[in-house]
C-alpha cells in the first residue's frame, strides 16, 4: 500500500515497482524510490520489590488491558530520553534507564520495540493521559496483559542485570539447511 502518491522530488505520480523482490513506490520520471521506514517505539519495565509497574490502557490497541509504559520515539530523540518521557507521561514517575532488556520486531510489522529496565527515581505512580489506572504487580499475579510479547519482556526484566538482552521476534526464522557439496 502506497502512503505517498507523488514524488517528493519532482511531484510526478509514484507507481509500484519491484526492487530486489520488494514492491516500492517509485517515480517513473526521476527514478526516486520511496522507502517506508519502520516506526521505533520504546518501553520501560520498572518496579518495586520485584513487582512490575503497569498501566491500564485507555485506548486501542489493548484498551482496558495492562502494559508497561511505552510509546513512539520522536524524530531526533534519543531512545533513553524517549523511554524516560513515555514513563513520565504514562505513569507519572521519573526513571533512570539501567540497561537494555530486549529488542522486538516481526515480519510484516512496522514497529520495532526497544525495551529497557529502569529504576524509579522519584514521583508517585499515577495514570497519565493514556491510562485509567496504574499498579504494581507480582509476576505470579499479573492482570490481563495488552500484548502477546508483554510476558516475555517481564521475564527478561525478572532475569536481572546479569542476563543478556533478548532479541524477540514475532516470526520464528528457521535455520538455513546445511550446504550440500557435490
Amino acid at each position: 500500500m502506497t502512503t505517498v502518491n507523488y514524488c517528493p522530488r519532482c511531484a510526478a505520480p509514484l507507481e509500484e515497482k519491484d526492487h530486489n523482490g520488494t514492491s516500492r513506490p517509485t517515480c517513473g520520471q526521476c527514478g526516486f524510490v520511496y522507502y517506508q521506514d519502520p516506526k521505533l517505539a520504546v518501553a520501560v519495565l520498572t518496579g518495586v520489590d520485584g513487582r512490575v509497574l503497569l498501566a491500564r490502557r485507555n485506548h486501542d490497541p489493548g484498551m482496558g488491558l495492562w502494559t508497561f509504559p511505552s510509546g513512539f520515539v520522536d524524530r531526533g530523540e534519543a531512545l533513553e530520553a524517549a523511554a524516560q518521557r513515555e514513563t513520565r507521561e504514562e505513569v507519572g514517575v521519573e526513571v533512570s534507564i539501567d540497561r537494555l532488556l530486549a529488542v522486538r520486531s516481526g515480519d510484516g510489522h512496522p514497529v520495532i520495540l526497544v525495551a529497557f529496565a529502569g529504576t524509579i527515581l522519584h514521583g508517585e505512580p499515577s495514570p497519565g493521559d493514556e491510562a485509567t489506572e496504574v499498579g504494581f504487580f507480582a509476576p505470579h499475579q499479573l492482570p490481563e496483559l495488552a500484548f502477546p510479547h508483554d510476558r516475555d519482556l517481564i521475564d527478561a526484566w525478572l532475569a536481572g542485570p546479569s542476563a543478556m538482552p533478548a532479541i524477540l521476534s514475532a516470526t520464528v526464522v528457521p535455520p538455513a539447511p546445511p550446504a550440500r557439496f557435490s
